[in-house]
């Protein structure tokens, strides 16, 4: 073999080098780290090893990239010596190189590794964790330096991790989609939603300890069910010694199902005897992760505990899918409008109003030191959440809170009338969560 079909033998086997490259890098961009994270916990132990490549997805994205240019410069040099002592015309063996190569960069190193790495991102990913580490490893440190150089000599701010395959700019996609219409405003608000779960804990998300129903483990299934059909809640946490103490959770189906067929078991049997255990997590737990744990654990409520082992809330799946999509108003649900002026000189209002339109509409000042909205208000006026009936006076005006609405069942609208004031504040606590 002489040194002509040798360099073209070394190229073409860089090329090929390349592509893998190229696939790897492709996968490694789009594979997703819940499907590899359930794959962990499953014993795959190159998922493990490729879970924490994903921690840092940007700077092994960079250094294939590095590697994959590395082969592919050098795979166009030796095509280009190779091919100037082949052909006796210089010119055309410029001509001929440059066709060849560009047809192997579009096809092999483009369009065939590119479709087979986002059509096949799990199992290409999964089959070149190692070479990725290795690649990483070698051209890591050069990918890096080069980086730096870049954002020395580009104009502006550039980017600490490289401009290549990172989440900002997908994220910026999505906007100039949106700016495009080629999505509708909805979708793109959603999608960025989406990424937003990771960087959200399951705190900013919980129903707090202060709004939870709760059940103790003594009461009757009669009561339980009383409880669930006043609060409209389905799934109720079971306490034992209070609430820092939760022992289960009670399902209204189950209790029905069990009263249908033993209609004796509403009075003789308590709720300790047919409750669920309960799922807890921290309440420090990403949004993300917490769904694939209650995915796992086939459960719709997880229990929230801080750091001092005390509960902190709850979070139900309906919660992190509104962090998604927005507020769902169910079947029960009114909408109507924030303010309604009734014949008698009563008014009906939202109570997610704000305590500066209440203050203007009634003509009066109103402390909202630490409150924003009605219902914040009167929740500060009573030391407790508002039930339907409850009622605080404040300038010589009734506010009463009327219906509920939502899945949490919060106080939807207030009534507010001259005089007449109720003193509705002495109700029991754990009536009015």
């Amino acid at each position: 073999m002489n040194s002509n079909s040798l360099q073209l033998v070394i190229a073409t086997v860089m090329v090929l080098a390349a592509a893998g490259l190229v696939a790897a890098e492709t996968a490694l961009a789009r594979v997703s780290k819940a499907t590899i994270e359930q794959m962990r916990k499953d014993g795959n132990r190159k998922a493990g090893r490729l879970s924490k490549l994903l921690d840092d997805r940007a700077k092994y994205v960079n250094s294939l990239l590095f590697a994959n240019l590395t082969l592919s410069t050098i795979a166009v040099v030796l095509v280009t010596t190779a091919f100037l002592r082949i052909f006796v015309d210089e010119n055309t063996s410029l001509i001929v190189t440059s066709i060849v190569m560009v047809f192997v960069g579009y096809i092999l190193l483009g369009v065939a590794p590119q479709t087979i790495g986002r059509q096949r991102a799990d199992s290409i990913a999964l089959a070149t964790v190692r070479i990725t580490q290795l690649v990483t490893m070698v051209f890591g440190p050069l990918s890096k330096l080069f980086i730096l150089v870049g954002n020395a000599i580009t104009p502006g701010q550039g980017f600490r991790e490289g401009p290549f395959s990172t989440q900002a700019e997908l994220r910026e996609l999505v906007d100039m989609a949106g700016a495009d219409s080629v999505i509708e405003d909805e979708e793109r608000q959603m999608i960025h939603s989406v990424f937003e779960l990771g960087d959200t804990v399951a705190r900013e998300l919980m129903v707090p300890r202060t709004e939870m129903v709760w059940i103790e483990t003594h009461k009757t299934l009669r009561q339980a069910m009383s409880l669930g059909l006043r609060s409209g809640y389905s799934r109720i946490p079971v306490v034992g010694d209070g609430i820092d103490d939760i022992v289960g959770v009670i399902y209204v189906k189950d209790i029905a199902r069990r009263v249908f067929e033993h209609q004796e078991s509403q009075t003789t049997e308590r709720v300790s005897d047919l409750m669920r255990p309960a799922f807890m997590v921290p309440d420090s737990r990403s949004v993300d992760e917490l769904l694939r744990d209650m995915q796992s654990a086939r459960t719709h409520l997880a229990v929230l505990v801080d750091e001092y082992g005390g509960t902190a809330g709850l979070v139900t799946i309906e919660d992190v899918l509104e962090e998604i999509v927005g507020e769902i108003a169910d079947e029960h649900d009114v909408l109507g409008s924030e303010i309604e002026e009734l014949p008698n000189g009563e008014y009906r209002i939202s109570s997610r109003i704000s305590v500066d339109d209440l203050a203007e509409l009634l003509g009066i000042e109103i402390d909202d030191e630490g409150v924003d909205t009605v219902g914040g208000l009167m929740a500060k006026q009573l030391g407790i959440v508002p039930i339907p009936g409850a009622s605080v006076e404040i300038s010589n005006w009734t506010l009463t809170a009327e219906s509920t609405a939502g899945r949490r069942h919060r106080i939807d609208t207030v009534l507010i009338s001259r005089d007449n004031f109720v003193d509705n504040t002495e109700v029991s606590e754990n009536d009015a969560k």
